[in-house]
């Protein structure tokens, strides 16, 4: 038993620094994250002329599943990292969007500017 009491403080100590050691730091731009699932359809602004919203359903996706999406040219994965959402493969590879908020998509310029296009997750009241 004495030579056991030895190696256990060592276990200890070692379990002690392990439980007390500082949180692993969060990704490059914040948190990883999943987008919440659906239809995404997307769309440029209207005026107070015209319709609210000009329709570009070639930008349009779907969420499917983690961090999967679907076009009509096929599946890929994206990442969200803080609000910055990345398409990382797939027909939509390199394309990056600013969530503004959940179900709110805004398509981001190569500087990391919001454009006008605007990605809007359909609902039953939104369809």
């Amino acid at each position: 038993m004495k030579r056991a009491l030895p190696a256990l403080l060592v276990l200890h100590s070692a379990l002690l620094a392990l439980l007390t050691a500082a949180p692993a730091s969060a990704a490059e731009g914040g948190p990883i994250d999943t987008i919440l699932l659906g239809y995404y359809a997307c769309e440029l602004p209207g005026d107070a002329t015209g319709p609210a919203g000009h329709r570009h359903p070639e930008a349009d996706f779907w969420v499917i599943a983690g961090s999967s999406y679907r076009t009509d040219q096929g599946h890929g994965a994206y990442l969200l990292t803080g609000s910055q959402v990345t398409m990382t493969s797939g027909p939509m590879r390199g394309a990056r969007f600013h969530q503004i908020s959940n179900g709110f998509l805004r398509k981001l310029n190569a500087d990391g500017t919001d454009t006008e296009l605007r990605c809007i997750r359909r609902t039953r009241n939104n369809s």
